[in-house]
């Protein structure tokens, strides 16, 4: 005997996870981001190169990670922890991060561990949002901070990057404080160093953002996953280190980019202890704990690995020019390099052609790009390449990405408003 289950059981979905495609960017991304997503993958032929993360072959994590990992795995008493994490870990992780990010950091107070930052961003999100409240974020911004806001049932509102005379990408502190005081917004969440940009923000920007918070009494969440992949040999300024703002801030952490260490899902949350007990509350209904084997590797982390970092980001930074020296050689594409990630932001918009479809045509070619409207409403006519990879097939890659894009604008795709634009700038 079959049976089967009424169609009226299972659709419609709750609308919190038809948000989730976002359908109000159909404008760049049709019918809806995740559609385009879906069609975007579908077009990779088998063996594609996929530049939406980084090449941890070729940046393997440090020694010392597996050494830990598997020191803890060899005890099976270490299976569980406490929801916040291990008592040892979280005394070494604040150690380390008190000194790290020059503030004082409370083990029991100030920190917990997360299955990854994107848990740790659903559940301080989870922690701090109700249904309905404003919450502004800059865009373009981590492609998952818009999705976890829809499905949360916020209002979202967008703070835009601009791209200033010096080449590099600055949030519209105007607008910002516009969505404080005219339209309500009682949240903020931002990426420092900025994930797709690769934006590192200077201090006065980070000592306005914190004098806007304070006057409209706005919390903040900033994911610092990228806070250590940043040039120039300056340390990156933390918000939560500005006056009078640790406790309105909540900042995510981790190993998982810099030290290749995404796989074994381990991210960090500073924070005041009241919003920590409420995201530990969230994290128990979620994953109960961090996986507890992963946890011990955080005790490596930022202990003495200064040369083995000085050596990872001459690479990233050879590849950060190889990518660029590549990209300019088309007159008509416009990239800004920037001071932190592993990530190029490109502009096509002179192709005239819809981002999707420049995405599509690379996918084809056998190169899968983080196609922009992923990244936020104003991201149609861009994409995102990690550059973190191996350099022989990156320069391979490049070839051919550079022969796609060469084709469509010699096919005429957007010549003449291209030209058009450029003689009114």
């Amino acid at each position: 005997m079959t049976s089967s289950v009424p169609s009226e059981f299972c659709e419609p979905f709750p609308a919190r996870t038809r948000d989730l495609k976002l359908p109000e960017r159909a404008e760049i991304a049709a019918p809806d981001v995740r559609t385009a997503d879906r069609r975007l993958l579908a077009k990779a032929p088998p063996g594609y190169l996929d530049t939406t993360h980084f090449d941890t072959v070729r940046f393997p994590p440090p020694d010392w990670a597996i050494e830990r990992f598997a020191e803890a795995a060899g005890d099976g008493a270490l299976a569980y922890t406490g929801y916040r994490g291990h008592e040892r870990v979280l005394e070494c992780v604040a150690a380390n991060l008190s000194r790290a990010l020059r503030c004082e950091i409370d083990p029991s107070r100030n920190l917990i561990l997360t299955p990854g930052t994107q848990s740790a961003l659903f559940a301080v999100l989870s922690a701090r949002v109700d249904p309905g409240e404003r919450v502004a974020l800059v865009s373009p911004d981590y492609l998952f901070s818009a999705r976890i806001l829809r499905f949360l049932g916020a209002d979202v509102g967008y703070v835009p990057l601009v791209l200033g005379s010096d080449g590099q990408y600055l949030p519209d502190l105007d607008a910002m404080e516009a969505e404080f005081a005219d339209r309500g917004a009682r949240h903020l969440v931002f990426s420092h160093p900025n994930n797709p940009t690769g934006a590192v923000y200077p201090r006065e920007t980070l000592v306005g953002i914190a004098a806007l918070a304070r006057r409209y009494g706005v919390a903040v969440i900033v994911d610092e996953l990228y806070w250590r992949l940043v040039y120039g040999g300056e340390p990156l300024d933390h918000l939560m280190a500005e006056e009078g703002m640790f406790d309105a801030t909540a900042t995510l952490l981790g190993p998982s980019k810099t030290e290749s260490l995404s796989g074994y899902r381990i991210g960090v949350v500073v924070g005041a202890a009241p919003l920590l007990d409420k995201v530990e509350d969230v994290l128990s209904l979620t994953a109960l704990r961090a996986p507890a084997y992963s946890q011990h590797v955080l005790c490596g982390w930022l202990d003495g690995d200064q040369g083995w970092l000085d050596a990872r980001l001459a690479a990233f930074r050879k590849l950060r020019d190889m990518t660029t020296d590549a990209f300019r050689e088309l007159s008509w594409l416009r990239v800004a390099p920037q001071r932190g990630t592993a990530y190029l932001w490109s502009d096509v918009s002179a192709l005239g052609q819809p981002g999707p479809v420049v995405a599509e045509a690379l996918a084809e070619a056998g190169v899968l790009v983080s196609p922009g409207y992923q990244f936020g409403p104003d991201g149609g006519n861009f994409f995102r390449v990690c550059y973190a990879r191996d350099e022989e097939i990156w320069s391979r890659a490049l070839e051919r990405v550079q022969s796609v894009l060469d084709d469509l604008w010699r096919a005429g795709a957007g010549r003449t408003g291209a030209a058009s634009r450029e003689a009114a700038a």
